[in-house]
């Protein structure tokens, strides 16, 4: 077989997870196409000039965080890790402005570094600390990933109190899972309080982009093309077959015909129930269409506030007790913009509710409920606001999912799957995105019998953390 450097790939899709392999494929010297439907990069985290206002916005706030290895390592790979703004402080408003901070102290080690702050909340009462501090204590242990119970199950077997599943689980757990708490597989919820709460410090840190989505993703395409590579934009794939005469796959796209000797399917699952008919006929074809069947969506619905004067000089915030979960302070994240006013993102996750609204009542209930957090609101002019509604944002994560994640490997020769969907042991998330390129990436590399490591492990945990790993698994 030939080298790395005389073979070729295609790589479906230009979201996360097309990105990471494309880049890695290149940097391990195979000459790379990266197709895209749409003009422009990052799939369900992107951004682009809204007609309605002559904004550029993102089609919904994401947020990275310390532990997500392959997804910050994609960032340093393309050179754009610099744009990202840091914060290991998350602050918490309850309706009426008062605040609560949680984060880390650097005096204590993992994983007692959240004490401090916890205990001092004032968003919590005392039997919502206690039942809080129990849960953590019982999810320092990893869960078996077959277990068969949701998140909302173990809160009410394990004693959690009304505020802290309503306050801490169904808010900012299930925020970062776009689920409901009596949806989530325990395991996902667990390993989602390891690496944010308990491991690390450092896996906790919150990382958001100071440069629309799409801009930081011009890095991607710049790094394909200084490594021989180009992007393929407005080329959706229409077919897909192996030539006979020189074990390549053709793929047709709506900006003409590609040859490669891999292809890398790096779609969402919707997309590819969508490309499975327009594949050649393989044995395990029908098991994956089988696999793919059995996932569902979860919506995420983001609204874009410009108004005529600063609101409050917080870069972010959660939003408790009400139908918004989150403020994005886009004037301090992105100061490039030079806005007089202010210009607010706000984030509603696992919104079906919210989603059901029409742009008018969501839009007038978002700037209710964000008077009642920060009083500068009633003082000020709404110049403009965007609706957005991201209804295929993720996938959900119930119990027995992992039986519906396939592997890299694909039914069909000399091709792979990437995508967030895919099995990275990872929920809906950028860093499964990540992950899965990089999986795809070492996928191709093994069947040139060239061996690359691309995934990078997952951040050790510190302090007594270490002494739990080690115990628990020996």
């Amino acid at each position: 077989m030939r080298a790395a450097s005389e073979k070729s790939a295609i790589v479906v899709g230009g979201g996360v997870a097309g990105m990471s392999a494309a880049c890695a494929l290149a940097e391990a010297g195979l000459r790379v196409k990266l197709v895209e439907r749409r003009g422009y990069l990052g799939g369900r985290a992107s951004s682009y000039r809204h007609p309605g206002v002559d904004e550029v916005i993102d089609n919904c706030q994401h947020v990275l965080f310390g532990c997500c290895t392959n997804l910050i390592g994609f960032y340093r790979r393309i050179g754009v890790a610099d744009r990202i703004h840091w914060t290991r402080t998350m602050t918490i408003i309850e309706p009426g402005g008062r605040r609560t901070l949680l984060g880390p102290a650097r005096w204590l080690p993992a994983p007692f570094h959240g004490l401090p702050k916890l205990l001092a909340a004032k968003a919590f009462t005392r039997a919502d600390k206690a039942a809080l501090m129990r849960a953590f204590g019982e999810l320092m242990l990893p869960v078996a990933a077959n277990s068969g119970e949701t998140l909302g199950a173990w809160l009410q077997r394990n004693g959690q109190t009304p505020g802290a599943i309503e306050r801490f689980w169904r808010l900012v757990i299930a925020s970062a899972l776009n689920a409901d708490v009596d949806v989530i597989a325990l395991p996902y919820a667990a390993k989602v309080i390891r690496e944010l709460f308990l491991n690390s410090a450092q896996a906790g840190s919150m990382g958001m982009s100071t440069v629309p989505l799409s801009e930081l993703y011009c890095g991607a395409e710049r790094f394909l093309r200084e490594h021989g590579g180009e992007v393929v934009y407005n080329a959706g794939m229409e077919s897909a077959a192996m030539d006979e005469e020189t074990s390549q796959w053709a793929v047709s796209t709506r900006a003409g015909d590609l040859l490669g000797d891999f292809l890398v399917l790096a779609v969402p699952f919707e997309g590819m129930a969508r490309l499975l008919p327009q594949m050649p006929p393989a044995d395990g074809a029908e098991a994956l269409a089988a696999k793919i069947e059995r996932h569902e969506h979860g919506p995420i619905c983001s609204v874009h506030l410009w108004f005529d004067r600063e609101i409050t000089g917080l870069d972010h915030a959660v939003l408790l007790d009400r139908e918004i979960h989150w403020m994005y302070n886009k004037s301090r994240l992105q100061p490039w913009r030079k806005e007089k006013g202010s210009y607010l993102e706000l984030v509603v996750s696992a919104s079906q509710k919210f989603a059901a609204m029409s742009r008018e009542e969501a839009i007038d209930l978002a700037v209710r409920e964000l008077a009642e957090f920060f009083p500068a609101v009633a003082k000020t002019k709404l110049e403009k606001a965007v609706l957005v509604k991201e209804v295929r944002a993720t996938f959900t994560v119930p119990p027995g999912i992992d039986s519906a994640r396939p592997g890299s490997v694909s039914p069909w020769p000399n091709c792979v799957l990437a995508g967030d969907w895919i099995a990275t042991g990872w929920p809906s998330t950028m860093e499964s995105a990540a992950r899965s390129g990089h999986l795809a990436a070492e996928a191709v590399c093994a069947l040139l019998n060239e061996p690359r490591r691309f995934l990078i492990p997952d951040l050790k945990p510190r302090g007594f953390m270490r002494l739990v790993k080690k115990a628990s698994s020996s």
